[in-house]
């Protein structure tokens, strides 16, 4: 019998780029104003199976937001370096063990519920898999893009190096694989652009908290290669790309883009 699914929306006031960014407001479809925590519970509360929703923040000014607009808000340590290690913390407050952990991260109002539902379908599919997140595979055009980009410093997303199996070998900000570009069909390019989406069993959760940051994570500034240093197996789901485009807020100039996907997906 399956189990609860529970998705945790990690975010911090004191964010170096952008503080106070949960509490930026964006605005919809017919010009409503709601905060992004809000947004972002709001694509939360839109998947189907989940069976719990909770803000997790070491902000009570966050954490007074949330309860405002009806969310349920945890507060969790300042000491959290990241959000996975929110996830982490939040399970010893709660009552009962749940199957899987989401993450979906509270700079992120704009992810299709079909990508949580992918996440959770692959897990649950093989017991064997403790973590899972999600890819789109780049166009011709946006590759094109991030390889000018990358050229001059732009640092256009990340990317993921992917086994047969579908599992993960590695994740960076530089674009992997190498390939001869004359040699690939452009409908099917090896680039596979990682979404900051995850799914956890909890086990693995605790384990990630146990070992503490490892080198190759504090490198890249990436938190998953974590597990993958712990020998995690990471199971990348490649997803059906929305017809809106999928903005993360960290910087104000942002926020534009995001209200035109906001527009695009008809949500107030």
């Amino acid at each position: 019998m399956s189990g609860d699914i529970l998705i945790v929306i990690p975010a911090r006031y004191a964010s170096q780029r952008y503080p106070g960014k949960p509490l930026a407001e964006l605005h919809g479809a017919t010009g409503t104003a709601k905060s992004l925590i809000h947004r972002s519970w709001e694509a939360a509360q839109r998947v189907p199976s989940a069976t719990r929703v909770v803000v997790a923040s070491d902000s009570d000014e966050i954490l007074d937001a949330a309860r405002d607009f009806g969310a349920e808000a945890i507060f969790t340590s300042s000491d959290c370096r990241n959000g996975t290690e929110r996830c982490a913390e939040l399970l010893d407050t709660l009552d009962s063990e749940p199957e899987i952990v989401v993450n979906l991260q509270g700079d992120a109002p704009l992810i299709p519920d079909w990508f949580v539902e992918d996440l959770i379908s692959a897990m649950r599919a093989d017991p064997s898999v403790e973590v899972a997140t999600p890819v789109v595979r780049c166009s011709r055009t946006l590759y094109d893009k991030l390889v000018a980009d990358e050229k001059v410093g732009i640092v256009g997303g990340t990317f993921a190096a992917v086994s047969s199996a579908s599992d993960a070998h590695y994740f960076s900000k530089r674009i992997i694989p190498h390939f001869d570009v004359s040699q690939a069909d452009d409908t099917k390019l090896p680039v596979l652009l990682h979404i900051g989406l995850y799914a956890y069993r909890p086990s693995a959760l605790r384990r990630y908290v146990a070992a503490g940051p490892t080198q190759l994570e504090q490198l890249e500034g990436l938190e998953q290669l974590r597990f993958l240093d712990l020998g995690a197996t990471i199971r990348v789901v490649e997803v059906r790309q929305p017809d809106w485009e999928i903005w993360e807020l960290n910087n104000p100039s942002d926020i534009p883009h995001i209200e035109a996907s906001l527009a695009l997906m008809g949500l107030d």
